[in-house]
């Protein structure tokens, strides 16, 4: 079954974590696009209305980043976003768990409202967020597919070094969980490729170095898209593994070959 067009567009948003009362607004946003030609708002409708602001009501803008549209919304002094579900947590200090906070969201434009956005608008989105991750006062930013909460700086750096040409950011841009059966699976692919990564257990017991395969496994699907035949591919040490898709294609499932 297809997501229904509000689900989808939920899973396609990030989030920018900040204290009550530290929200960035327009303006810190204005300065940030000044300091990188690459985004731009296109669209204020205060600007257009300021009779109609108050503190109450939402604040939001449209950016373009390479001339694809995103909603920011939840800026200051308008009302929060609501802080996103949260499972996974990459570089963040404990105490945050226990803080109370404020967000800012990020989603495509409408028009991709109605499915999976294509994997070059996911990838300027995450190029976007990490740049917004920039504003003063992100405490985190929040991926909703992968339900990862992740550092500024981790996120910054991680989403910014694959946009250069590095690996993906299968920590922060996807997870990873233990399946029942003692495999890896991982949460979030389907925003980029359409399927999840299932690895069997034999490849997990150690799971380090399941870890570090799936990380692997999770850059070649984003690199290569879509997997609807069984594939063989060499693993770290030249090992057989066999990649082979589900009967409902919404996972592919490794195990050795």
């Amino acid at each position: 079954m297809l997501p229904l067009a509000s689900e989808a567009r939920e899973a396609s948003a990030a989030s920018l974590l900040f204290a009550p009362g530290d929200r960035s607004g327009a303006d810190q946003v204005r300065a940030l696009a000044a300091a990188e030609p690459s985004f731009f708002v296109s669209f204020d409708p205060d600007a257009s209305a300021p009779a109609r602001a108050s503190t109450a009501a939402e604040r939001w803008l449209e950016v373009l980043a390479n001339g694809l549209p995103f909603d920011l919304r939840g800026l200051a002094p308008g009302a929060s976003q609501p802080v996103p579900p949260s499972t996974y947590r990459y570089g963040l200090p404990a105490q945050l768990g226990g803080r109370a906070l404020e967000a800012i969201s990020l989603r495509p434009g409408p028009r991709f409202a109605a499915g999976r956005a294509p994997l070059s608008v996911m990838r300027r989105m995450a190029w976007l967020t990490a740049v917004l991750a920039g504003l003063p006062g992100v405490l985190a930013v929040g991926w909703h597919s992968a339900r990862s909460l992740s550092a500024p700086e981790y996120f910054r750096g991680s989403v910014l070094r694959w946009i250069k040409g590095g690996a993906f950011p299968g920590l922060g841009l996807t997870s990873l969980a233990p399946t029942p059966g003692g495999g890896l699976q991982s949460e979030g692919l389907t925003l980029f490729t359409g399927q999840e990564l299932r690895l069997a257990p034999e490849l997990a017991r150690d799971r380090p170095s399941g870890a570090r395969l799936a990380l692997r496994l999770l850059h070649w699907l984003v690199e290569h898209g879509r997997i609807d035949k069984p594939v063989c591919l060499s693993g770290p040490s030249g090992e057989p593994l066999l990649l082979e898709p589900s009967a409902n294609r919404r996972f592919v499932g490794v195990s050795r070959g």
